[in-house]
């Protein structure tokens, strides 16, 4: 897995551990236009996070849990990726002290740049 993030980013290297914890091997890249990185990988406008990462011919975007990648490499649908906007407290590398996650979504990219569920995550 091949990581873009912003060298200011503290969250970002909370998901990198959670994704290495994971079992993922991990290799970061610092950069200050992240913007210019998601246009490039297809991220659709709007679904953007603080972090961009591709694993084999997939993008993710944001704290997707490892659990929804595996799924994501397990399964090959013919997508862009998956994409979870924000920041959602709770998520992998968004750990709140109490335990508390906030309801998120975490949304499968089609080549289309449309998207959709893919899994519901703190209900």
């Amino acid at each position: 897995m091949e990581v873009f993030r912003s060298p200011a980013c503290g969250c970002c290297g909370a998901w990198v551990e959670h994704m290495q914890h994971a079992g993922f091997p991990v290799q970061v890249r610092e950069v200050d236009d992240l913007e210019a990185v998601r246009r490039q990988m297809g991220v659709p406008f709007g679904k953007g996070s603080c972090h961009t990462a591709r694993i084999d011919g997939y993008i993710v975007e944001g704290h997707v849990p490892a659990a929804d990648i595996r799924r994501l490499l397990a399964q090959r649908p013919n997508a862009r990726g998956l994409v979870l906007p924000g920041m959602p407290a709770g998520s992998p590398g968004m750990e709140m002290p109490d335990g508390h996650v906030q309801p998120y979504t975490v949304e499968l990219v089609g080549h289309d740049g449309v998207s959709r569920a893919w899994s519901r995550h703190g209900d």
